[in-house]
């Protein structure tokens, strides 16, 4: 019978709540222009949005989908891939780089000062990573200011109190602008590709596999 109400819910328009949770940086640069669209395309369905940079458990805090980095989840999760893998730019401000020059190698980059960034859930720093030719070097850098914030790590480096780093996607239009600057490009460390993930009995519902696949084609274009 299954499969007779599969045929049913197929046929009927999608309705219901349906709950995504993504990180901040995810709604300001992909989804932000996307989410009137859904709801004109599916006014049955109540969207709920949850904006969060914590790591979480969506099936224990209630939610279908969430959107995050890496395709690693747990058992009977199921993610799909957004977008392409990225890379983790690192940059400064035209001010912080006349004051301080730009390092030309990653060796330099422990005289300068790092706008540092903590995880919220695992409370962890982020080690800096760059890749020389395939190999990875950690960095020890001198921390101008610790956020947890991807907002708050633009700020403060367009602000000049060090060198920021996030994935290039975030930050693409400020580096075009020239309001920031790269800094060692050529040694920006491979990062993962964003994922929609949810588990593998939630994508049966109509309204949530229509979200499923409105997110693919979206971020595709």
């Amino acid at each position: 019978s299954s499969a007779l109400e599969g045929i049913k819910e197929l046929g009927k328009t999608p309705s219901g709540k349906v709950r995504i949770t993504m990180p901040k940086f995810v709604y300001q640069h992909f989804f932000k222009d996307h989410y009137a669209d859904f709801y004109r395309l599916y006014p049955e369905i109540e969207l709920e949005i949850s904006v969060s940079d914590a790591a979480m458990d969506i099936l224990k805090e209630g939610f279908d989908l969430g959107i995050r980095f890496g395709d690693r989840v747990d058992e009977g999760m199921v993610a799909r891939a957004l977008t392409p893998a990225m890379k983790e730019a690192f940059f400064a401000s035209p001010e912080y780089i006349q004051e301080h020059g730009l390092p030309r190698t990653p060796e330099q980059l422990s005289q300068h000062k790092l706008v540092q960034y903590r995880f919220i859930t695992s409370n962890q720093l982020v080690p800096v990573l760059l890749d020389n030719q395939g190999e990875t070097i950690n960095i020890d850098m001198q921390n101008s200011i610790i956020v947890n914030d991807t907002d708050l790590m633009v700020d403060a480096t367009l602000k000049g109190l060090g060198i920021g780093r996030m994935v290039e996607p975030a930050i693409k239009d400020l580096l075009e602008s020239g309001e920031l600057v790269p800094v060692l490009p050529q040694h920006w460390y491979p990062y993962s590709a964003l994922y929609v993930y949810f588990h593998r009995n939630t994508q049966k519902a109509k309204r949530v596999r229509v979200l499923i696949d409105f997110l693919i084609e979206r971020f595709a274009s």
